[in-house]
């Protein structure tokens, strides 16, 4: 079978779900450390640690890696090597070393359809700098599709094209990592986006290769008797069933102190039983309202750590 070495750091290794017995020798776990970088947060690791304004700063520690990675792969007989645009440096080491490359994309088709050919990624999407550039499909979307963004979320898009702290953009990091591997793996459902797919082939003119929705099993979840599951579990029992509202933006989500401020607002003018899962990088200011949860005490519940996802949806 396949023996997968996988390279990150010590501190994302270490909260990794623990690997299922039968699987535990196919796996090899290659902790390589973090460069320390100034401004930088401590014990920051990945993007869930940091906001926004140190993503930079966290890529340009994760580029002085390189020469780690390169070594282990020297002496590693790899047969193929997988990463993603953050270390689209790998695409070259591994060219250098003959290791057939794979980039890794965990965004869906039509994002990476509306960003255009490698070359436009490597250009920083030179052509198109304003939110406005974005509320309407590119030219080379022929299929009529209304898709599109809005403005407030156009607003976020330019800035992929934009170079960070890293000194790189994350439009050129992808751009050079997709061009120099031999297929994208792409973390979507052909069925979903057929005709996204095919524009993607084309624009890239490599291999698009569907990999699904990589769903969680749901017995690798949270312990059914741990403190977590229980005090959020012995909450839901007492509610009427299909009554409760989830939010849960993810840690790549960080909303500013109005948008929380307004979401807060929202749930508590609905009168809705909610569970808030509000889990904020240490860096951030951002707060809840002042008396937000006393006033919604009993009907709300603002649960700041991590959250067993799985066993709440499944509940």
């Amino acid at each position: 079978g396949h023996r997968i070495s996988f390279i990150s750091t010590p501190r994302n290794i270490h909260r990794l779900p623990k690997t299922p017995p039968h699987l535990a020798s196919s796996f090899i776990f290659v902790e390589i450390p973090l460069p320390k970088i100034q401004g930088l947060p401590e014990n920051a690791e990945s993007t869930m640690d940091v906001g926004p304004e140190d993503q930079g700063l966290l890529k340009k520690a994760y580029d002085g890696m390189e020469d780690d990675v390169a070594g282990f792969l020297r002496n590693s007989c790899a047969d193929a090597v997988i990463y993603d645009f953050a270390g689209f440096w790998i695409s070259s080491i591994a060219m250098d070393l003959g290791i057939p490359r794979f980039f890794f994309c965990i965004f869906p088709p039509w994002f990476m359809d509306f960003c255009g050919t490698t070359g436009d990624l490597i250009d920083e999407l030179k052509d198109r700098k304003s939110p406005e550039d974005f509320m309407s499909p590119p030219k080379w979307v022929t299929s009529g599709t209304k898709v599109a963004y809005k403005y407030y979320e156009a607003k976020l898009i330019v800035g992929v094209g934009e170079k960070n702290a890293s000194g790189f953009s994350d439009a050129y990091r992808g751009g050079i990592g997709i061009s120099q591997s031999d297929a994208v793996i792409i973390r979507h459902c052909h069925e979903f986006e057929t005709e996204w797919f095919s524009l993607l082939a084309d624009l890239y003119q490599k291999e698009i290769i569907p990999l699904g929705q990589l769903p969680p099993h749901f017995q690798e979840t949270e312990n059914p008797s741990s403190d977590n599951w229980v005090s959020i579990k012995e909450w839901l029992d007492s509610k009427t069933k299909g009554s409760v509202l989830y939010i849960a933006l993810g840690s790549e989500a960080t909303p500013n102190q109005d948008q929380l401020t307004e979401l807060a607002h929202g749930l508590e003018l609905s009168q809705l039983p909610f569970l808030w899962a509000f889990r904020k990088p240490a860096t951030s200011t951002v707060k809840l309202p002042d008396g937000f949860e006393k006033r919604t005490e009993g009907r709300g519940m603002v649960w700041k750590e991590w959250v067993p996802q799985l066993n709440i949806l499944g509940h």
